[in-house]
């Protein structure tokens, strides 16, 4: 936890184009900790052979999971492919499965990528200075479909907690590929 007190207002000093705080704790995900969610495996293995690069990072205030307060930071997706398939943040469910969640867009492009236990699946755009809400009971990934960080302010109810397991275990029903320089949204073929 932050030194700030919680109980009280305070200020965040984010920075609208890069989505760093001083503040804020730093969690990095590289490469090799998202390998198996990647399509295209010999890819994953000759990105991995001359490096592990970062794919993301978010900064959170480090908030206690409690009822009544809220969560919130921003994420950086930075740009990049895996063979065809655009780099992307794990995704996740929320623990508390009714719990919604706002994404700000503070530069770059790319989508949210949605879908709830039953299988519905929505794919929603994201540009600098839209706001996408994601509706509870949905699982969601972004993905940065263009040449410079994607960078996002998220906040949601701070008991929600964060399911990754289910993600990791079964994808995502769609993907974002590159066809022809372009974003493509297709069925993903590793879906299980």
């Amino acid at each position: 936890m932050n030194s700030f007190d919680c109980e009280k207002s305070f200020l965040v000093d984010f920075n609208l184009e890069t989505g760093f705080s001083e503040k804020a704790e730093t969690t990095k995900r590289r490469l090799s900790q998202m390998s198996e969610m990647y399509c295209d495996s010999e890819a994953v293995k000759k990105l991995l052979e001359t490096g592990d690069p970062i794919v993301y990072a978010f900064h959170e205030m480090g908030f206690p999971e409690r009822k009544g307060d809220l969560a919130f930071g921003t994420t950086i997706l930075y740009p990049g492919t895996v063979g065809d398939e655009y780099y992307m943040t794990k995704g996740h469910f929320h623990n508390q499965l009714d719990t919604a969640e706002v994404y700000y867009t503070l530069s770059g492009e790319g989508y949210m990528v949605m879908e709830n236990p039953e299988g519905d699946t929505i794919e929603m755009p994201l540009k600098k200075g839209e706001a996408v809400y994601v509706p509870k009971r949905y699982a969601h990934r972004t993905v940065n479909t263009g040449k410079r960080p994607l960078v996002l302010f998220f906040t949601f109810a701070a008991d929600a907690g964060h399911d990754y397991g289910a993600i990791e275990t079964k994808g995502f029903r769609k993907i974002i590929v590159e066809r022809d320089g372009k974003p493509v949204i297709i069925d993903n073929p590793k879906w299980k």
